[in-house]
């Protein structure tokens, strides 16, 4: 599988609300500014595609609006099942933009 690093957003952008969701490649992506740094996942729940940007975030778990499902956004897991159940992409920070890394 081939990847490549795309433009997420500014930094400020992100600084500014704390969650974005975006569109990149195709795909509809959550990025997250948390104290653990910027944090990028699937921007839909897996249990009905509910919108993870507009969640309650609590350090690095996000909790879906529409039903309640929450992640852990450092490695995707489901808390109540601890399945993995959202992708996560590496995300950096290239001075004033937030790079993301992404299947092709």
């Amino acid at each position: 599988m081939n990847v490549a690093w795309n433009r997420l957003c500014l930094v400020e952008e992100l600084q500014e609300s704390g969650a974005l969701e975006l569109v990149v490649a195709g795909r509809v992506l959550a990025a997250f500014q948390t104290e653990e740094g910027v944090q990028v996942v699937d921007g839909m729940c897996a249990h009905q595609g509910g919108p993870l940007a507009q969640g309650h975030l609590d350090k690095t778990c996000i909790t879906c609006p529409w039903h309640g499902w929450q992640y852990d956004l450092c490695d995707g897991r489901n808390l109540l099942t601890n399945k993995k159940m959202l992708e996560v992409f590496p995300a950096e920070i290239r001075g004033e933009e937030i790079w993301v890394l992404m299947p092709e």
